[in-house]
């Protein structure tokens, strides 16, 4: 069992920064492929970024130059450094794992096995 849980969202207008954090339970955290996936009101959940467990990195065409993804080990936490925000990416976004071991990293929400609850992030423009 893997307990995921996010912080550092809020409120900003466009184009401010923020970071969120995500904690993770497990003994095994280097290991896992972390992602971060956001849902806006009324649409489905969708990929924003990802880390593996080498280092590796993905992101959505949307967030790619803007958003960064990063791991620290020895904390379990995972990283998500959000910078020119846009009104549009007003969403809750989620911290997930996937603890298959696969090699790539994957986009489709199935693919990942834990969730965290969340954290809302709202860009007045």
């Amino acid at each position: 069992q893997v307990q995921l849980v996010e912080s550092g969202g809020g409120l900003v207008q466009a184009g401010g920064s923020l970071r969120l954090s995500c904690a993770a339970s497990g003994r095994t955290f280097s290991s896992y492929i972390m992602g971060w996936f956001r849902q806006a009101p009324g649409k489905e959940r969708g990929f924003a970024a990802a880390i593996s467990w080498s280092g590796g990195t993905d992101y959505a065409d949307s967030v790619k130059g803007r958003f960064t993804v990063s791991r620290d080990n020895a904390q379990n936490t995972v990283y998500l450094q959000m910078n020119s925000l846009k009104p549009e990416g007003t969403a809750v976004y989620y911290c997930t794992a996937d603890i298959s071991g696969r090699l790539g990293i994957r986009r489709a929400p199935a693919q990942y096995n834990y969730w965290g609850q969340g954290t809302q992030v709202t860009v007045s423009s």
